[in-house]
């Protein structure tokens, strides 16, 4: 069983040595940053998976296990475009956007799910099972075909992420387990200053034309294109600026981490604008959100339950929609 907490006494010990080491218990300039206050409500009590080397390989639970893991790390090379097993996807893995198979704290983890699922999903107009919220991410963020749930590659996904919610109470979502939800800015995020943002600190990894780089084999890619016809779909959860924007400040550029982020809040609103503005494929989303009460204020498609324009209803500001839509919902 995995521990996702530090004990009390222990966590009060690490909080008195970090004040000792810093000299001081105050902010010296009035609030904590965003960072600190990250710190302080999470050190160290997110939720952290078991990594690959862990997995019991020596039995036949352990070899599924496994494979699960092959699949989630390596989805191009079984079920791309050149899979050796199908050709159900668009090239992208898994983990491009599950980071590090499902394991990292507030990188879109997996922690979660087997204690949540089967659990009512808006979007879908109903209940999800976990087999259901793959195919979805494999019809959306992969844009792709739906996997046989019968087939050894589903039931092998399922019991990695199984295995990796050992240990998680039924019905809980540890901290780390969701993509942070950043603050919304007093203004509308702008994918001019987004662009600048790409320029200067993306486009090493993702290049210019955000098409990514290709490994080495020609079956997928070291890193993953972020717009253009190999990238995820508009249906895909990154697709609304406050996900893509979470996941960004918490994980990008290559190297930050949720303790230490190297982008501020607005610049991942505006880069996440950026990456949202080019072209990508198209989702039949016709069937999505039939409750408009319950669709995110930042969808960037209607209809609505609000008089605010798609434009707005994608780069904001929110502020205004969100007093809206929390009036009409009073009377609905």
């Amino acid at each position: 069983m995995k521990a996702f907490f530090i004990p009390a006494v222990i966590f009060l010990v690490m909080i008195i040595v970090v004040l000792a080491e810093n000299g001081c218990t105050d902010h010296e300039g009035g609030a904590p940053s965003q960072k600190e206050t990250v710190e302080a409500d999470t050190a160290d009590m997110v939720w952290t998976g078991w990594n690959q080397y862990q997995i019991p390989d020596y039995t036949d639970e352990g070899k599924l296990i496994g494979y699960g893991y092959e699949l989630i790390a390596n989805t191009a090379q079984y079920l791309g475009p050149k899979g050796t097993v199908a050709a159900l996807t668009n090239g992208m893995n898994c983990q491009n956007c599950h980071l590090k198979g499902g394991t990292v704290p507030f990188g879109n983890n997996f922690g979660k799910v087997f204690a949540t699922y089967p659990l009512y999903r808006a979007r879908n107009n109903g209940i999800q099972d976990i087999y259901a919220r793959v195919n979805d991410c494999f019809q959306r963020s992969l844009n792709g075909q739906k996997l046989d749930t019968a087939s050894r590659e589903m039931q092998a996904i399922y019991a990695y992420i199984r295995w990796l919610g050992d240990g998680v109470p039924r019905g809980k979502a540890p901290a780390g387990t969701s993509i942070m939800k950043l603050p919304f800015m007093d203004r509308a995020a702008d994918p001019e200053k987004g662009r600048r943002v790409y320029q200067a600190r993306c486009v090493t990894c993702h290049g210019a034309d955000g098409a990514g780089q290709p490994n080495g084999t020609g079956t997928g890619h070291l890193y993953p294109p972020l717009w253009g016809s190999g990238s995820f779909n508009d249906g895909a959860g990154l697709f609304r600026l406050r996900s893509m924007a979470g996941f960004i400040k918490n994980n990008m550029p290559l190297g930050t981490t949720y303790r230490n982020p190297q982008l501020t809040n607005e610049e991942a609103w505006d880069v996440a604008a950026y990456i949202d503005s080019q072209p990508r494929p198209v989702f039949d989303q016709h069937e999505d959100w039939k409750l408009l009460a319950k669709k995110p204020l930042d969808a960037p498609y209607g209809p609505y339950i609000d008089s605010f324009s798609e434009r707005q209803h994608k780069y904001g500001p929110y502020r205004p929609i969100e007093i809206a839509q929390a009036a009409l919902k009073k009377v609905l």
